[in-house]
């Protein structure tokens, strides 16, 4: 089936005829002919109805909305409760990232590594040419094009998603810029990032015969592919976050991995936030934190230490380049998306009130309860848990139900410039230069508040070895470390040691000008499990003094593991804490670590002969100053 994509088919279906009303229909761009050539090849491998060119406009994102609550993908919450939002529920087999089909087709399996799942691409193509056959007969192909940073910007990179589901292009025009402005900058040569999507699920077989569409169509069977060499993504049989919104993860760390390592930048699983100190300084900082470390509290934190303020710059994602010529050398930063990407659970008034106040309007929930009033609630949003819900998946519910009312990765999305504590810079096209570099795990023992590294290779190391303890048998032996190196584990499209090894690279250049790194833990605890520090808006204290660390106000002592705050040059006052519990804080334990270290140099040794040295160094000069320490 070969369509002509300047003037789409008759419309054949409901869908159709809304959509071919629009000038969308006609916006395929006239000069950029590779690209126009590569949807035409796409929409014959899929055979859909129709293609049409997304533009990116208010009316293009009402009129999809309109077409999902026809369709029952979305349902519209209380225009005065929650203004221009709605809520999707998506099938139980469909509600998260699927790491298992996640693959990294690179030509040799050693440069995807053994963190990575890794598919031959010449099988792979052969494979993903078998599912995509058809696999969009009887829908519509719409074109995303969109820009991943500023559209201009230096540090920006084009994609262009092709896809069947409204709901992902409802979802990339808020996550990413879309459209028209986006094909402009693109001209009639410029490279861009190819991504396929498909939920798989033909409207029609390839007999003719015809098929109910349902209001959250997707496939069991699922594959999310990415090719390195030839910067390609593909995408089948989901129609949720990660999976399907090509923009995120898929481009923005898998793939912009890559293109960092081979253009000299890096792509990174990090916030970005603006902090401004009493006398008038801003401070920008890159954090690292795997899941359920507080990463979007700490996006989006209040500080409560006197004459400080943050501001928000990105809460995901960070990409950073150091400084050309004609600028001052540093690295500088954009956050690439548009738009927030959150887990609703556990984000409440108590917790996060700038997230709560972020979702009051404009937002689009997946997979949270419905109020009887016809609003959103989720476990942690308040105190009180309503009498009655309609939970995730459209049953009743009460609060001795025995089941959570919304699912634990249920999501919000939702506009970056609706966040009240949004930065002004945060679309700098030029982006904002980086102070401090910020690593932190949740580990109940062993690990100080913070530390700050001794020099960047060291830094590259606590970055290496973050870890969280299990906390569930589900996901393993509790108490058991799981090591996620920069918290990229799922999203690094290369070998990790090559991922360390860049970041070294990437230091000697900045030489003197490299942010200071460090490591960060609000999680540990006493022995009968209590957390010995508050958290939350108190980590402002910790981060008001790794930025005088930064400015050279602020002392520090040296241990084993790095540098710690000098005595009384941690803020406490007014929380209340024992000094007893101030030292435990920062107690470093010199078997404990040892033993520790061990664990980490034997996962270290699972990259073999690609660690690089200047790891392998660091390794031996910390258990050099472990076996050195009082105690031992």
């Amino acid at each position: 089936m070969t369509l002509t994509i300047d003037q789409p088919p008759t419309p054949r279906t409901s869908e159709d005829a809304i959509e071919h009303d629009t000038p969308a229909a006609t916006g395929a761009p006239g000069g950029h002919h590779r690209l126009r050539d590569w949807v035409a090849s796409i929409a014959e491998l899929t055979g859909p109805d129709a293609v049409v060119w997304c533009d990116g406009s208010d009316e293009e994102y009402d009129r999809l909305c309109e077409l999902l609550v026809s369709q029952g993908t979305f349902l519209r919450l209380d225009p005065v409760r929650r203004p221009r939002s709605f809520l999707a529920r998506s099938t139980p087999d469909d509600v998260a990232r699927v790491e298992s089909r996640t693959f990294i087709c690179s030509e040799r399996a050693s440069d995807a590594g053994p963190t990575n799942n890794w598919r031959a691409p010449g099988p792979m193509r052969t494979e993903l040419r078998d599912v995509f056959a058809g696999s969009m007969r009887g829908r519509v192909m719409y074109v995303v094009p969109f820009s991943m940073g500023p559209v201009g910007s230096p540090l920006a990179q084009i994609g262009v998603e092709v896809t069947d589901s409204p709901y992902v292009v409802v979802s990339m025009r808020t996550m990413t810029r879309v459209g028209t402005r986006v094909l402009e900058e693109l001209g009639a040569e410029g490279d861009f990032v190819p991504a396929v999507h498909s939920v798989g699920m033909p409207l029609v077989e390839a007999d003719g015969r015809r098929r109910e569409d349902v209001p959250w169509p997707c496939n069991a069977l699922k594959y999310i592919c990415h090719f390195p060499e030839t910067r390609e993504i593909w995408s089948f049989g989901s129609g949720y976050g990660g999976n399907a919104l090509l923009g995120k993860k898929c481009f923005a760390l898998r793939i912009a991995s890559v293109m960092g390592r081979d253009e000299g930048w890096l792509a990174e699983h990090m916030l970005l936030l603006r902090l401004t100190s009493p006398e008038g300084r801003a401070f920008h900082v890159a954090a690292a934190f795997p899941s359920a470390c507080g990463k979007t509290n700490l996006a989006m934190i209040s500080p409560t230490v006197a004459g400080w303020t943050a501001e928000t710059i990105g809460d995901d994602i960070a990409w950073m380049r150091p400084g050309g010529p004609g600028t001052d050398g540093r690295l500088r930063a954009i956050n690439p998306e548009a738009g927030f990407f959150g887990v609703a659970p556990g984000t409440g008034e108590s917790t996060n009130p700038i997230a709560v106040a972020m979702v009051a309007s404009d937002t689009v929930f997946t997979n949270v309860a419905l109020t009887d009033d016809g609003d959103v609630w989720w476990e942690g949003l308040t105190d009180d848990v309503p009498a009655h819900l309609v939970d995730w998946q459209g049953e009743d519910w009460t609060p001795d139900a025995g089941r959570p009312a919304a699912h634990p990765n249920s999501r919000f999305t939702v506009r970056a410039d609706r966040c009240p504590s949004i930065a002004d810079s945060w679309q700098d096209p030029a982006g904002v230069p980086i102070d401090a570099i910020v690593f932190g795990g949740r580990r109940a023992t062993n690990v100080p508040l913070v530390a700050e590294s001794y020099d960047w290779a060291h830094g590259v190391l606590m970055g290496a070895t973050i870890s969280s303890e299990q906390t569930a048998a589900a996901e393993g032996t509790v108490g058991a470390l799981r090591r996620d190196p920069f918290a990229m584990l799922p999203f690094c499209g290369y070998n990790m040691a090559d991922h360390w090894d860049h970041w070294l690279r990437i230091g000697e250049q900045l030489g003197e000008s490299a942010p200071r790194i460090f490591s960060v833990n609000w999680f540990r605890k006493t022995t009968d499990g209590t957390y010995l520090w508050p958290g939350f808006g108190e980590n402002s204290r910790v981060l008001a003094w790794l930025l005088r660390r930064v400015d050279g106000t602020a002392r520090a002592t040296p241990s084993p593991v790095g540098l710690l705050p000098a005595p009384g040059e941690l803020e406490v006052d007014g929380l209340g804490l024992a000094p007893d519990v101030v030292d435990e804080l920062f107690r470093v334990d010199p078997a404990a670590w040892l033993a520790e270290t061990d664990d980490a140099e034997e996962w270290l040794g699972r990259f073999g002969d690609r660690l690089p040295a200047a790891i392998t160094d660091q390794v031996v000069r910390l258990r050099e100053r472990l076996s050195a320490a009082p105690g031992r």
